[in-house]
């Protein structure tokens, strides 16, 4: 069997790697290199927990089912390439900066508790005894214990030397024109290197993992074309003190979140934007970030910005992921993460591959296949 993966993020990167173990021929495509879009962007928040939404409870299983694989995947991880990914798990923080703040989070609180999710209120200055520099007028905050972060830009390098040594193809530079179907099956992939020459790669499952550039792949039956957008997000990065960093937990503040790296980096994000694939800095954007991170911290007033960027989610009309089979049979998707790429990868990792494997799709991801939004109007 010769599996061909449209996209190396970390989806497709650890979809790849499992695949591989298992002795499957597998071939990664991707436009630019690899993990150096939405993956390179992200925060690498692991918020199952905590980040759970009013419209997300049906995600929730998938998301803590993720997020409890994380410990073994990281460690597997690390055991196979000999690099740190980061993974940490001391817990994450949400604050209410005013007494409105914190009525919004109460309201918040009920709809975690109406769903047994572990999560507890601090006082102030239970909040102020974890995380002293926080704003010392703050209202109060919710604890997760269960939630934490990874360093999404180490996962990318590890996936991607994990893939190398277990002898997945990786084809960097290399842009994918169209998904050769024929007689209802795809047979295959049209590519162009950076070259400029075309070829054509023969497949027998061709899987779906191009995030916000799902859409964009040519050749797909009009059934099997996938209602995913690009959702811009700016961010950027302060530089802390390692040695006397002013954060040790991610923290989610009312217009924002900062999450602190053991190296003395302060990531600050995220906006949400419908801009298309526009992918310049704005001032406001910039802006909304910076002074929503220094009410909640004022103390990163004095602290150098080491980088800007920004990022595209693959966001589905529902916002949830887009998982499983299609009626183009040997069509795999594995796209639509909307903020949680780096959340699901190791449950999307697994339930793509029991699919291709078994050729039934796992029980866990079939709420989440093409086939929900057959009955949806158009926008």
């Amino acid at each position: 069997m010769r599996v061909a993966i449209i996209g190396g993020g970390v989806i497709g990167l650890s979809i790849a790697w499992r695949l591989a173990q298992l002795g499957v021929t597998v071939s990664v495509f991707e436009t630019g290199i690899c993990g150096r879009e939405a993956s390179w962007a992200a925060a690498g928040m692991l918020a199952a927990h905590i980040e759970t939404e009013p419209t997300e409870e049906g995600l929730l299983p998938l998301a803590r089912e993720s997020q409890r694989l994380w410990p073994d995947f990281a460690a597997e991880l690390e055991r196979a390439t000999g690099l740190n990914v980061g993974y940490r798990a001391e817990g994450t923080m949400m604050v209410a900066l005013t007494r409105d703040d914190a009525e919004k989070l109460r309201f918040t609180h009920d709809l975690h508790r109406r769903m047994d999710l572990p999560i507890s209120w601090l006082s102030a200055a239970e909040v102020l005894s974890r995380e002293p520099y926080l704003n010392p007028r703050l209202s109060g905050g919710v604890f997760s214990p269960l939630d934490g972060q990874v360093d999404n830009r180490l996962v990318v390098a590890a996936l991607v030397k994990a893939c190398r040594s277990a002898g997945c193809a990786i084809n960097e530079n290399t842009r994918v024109d169209r998904v050769d179907v024929t007689d209802g099956r795809v047979a295959g992939l049209h590519v162009q290197g950076d070259d400029s020459v075309s070829a054509f790669y023969p497949a027998d499952i061709v899987v779906m993992a191009a995030g916000a550039w799902s859409r964009a792949i040519q050749g797909l039956p009009t059934r099997s074309r996938l209602p995913v957008r690009p959702v811009k997000g700016q961010m950027l990065a302060l530089r802390m003190d390692p040695l006397a960093p002013l954060l040790r937990h991610v923290i989610w503040a009312p217009n924002c979140y900062l999450v602190p790296r053991l190296d003395g980096r302060l990531i600050i994000g995220a906006t949400t934007e419908e801009r298309g694939f526009d992918r310049s800095q704005t001032a406001g954007g910039t802006l909304a970030l910076l002074d929503g991170a220094w009410r909640a911290l004022p103390g990163i007033e004095e602290l150098p910005i080491e980088e800007m960027w920004c990022g595209f989610r693959p966001g589905s009309r529902d916002d949830l992921p887009i998982l499983g089979t299609t009626d183009t049979e040997g069509l795999i998707l594995a796209t639509g993460h909307h903020r949680n790429g780096i959340l699901l990868t190791p449950i999307t990792a697994k339930a793509i591959v029991e699919t291709i494997i078994s050729g039934t799709p796992s029980e866990l991801i079939r709420p989440f296949s093409l086939a929900r939004f057959e009955a949806t109007v158009p926008a």
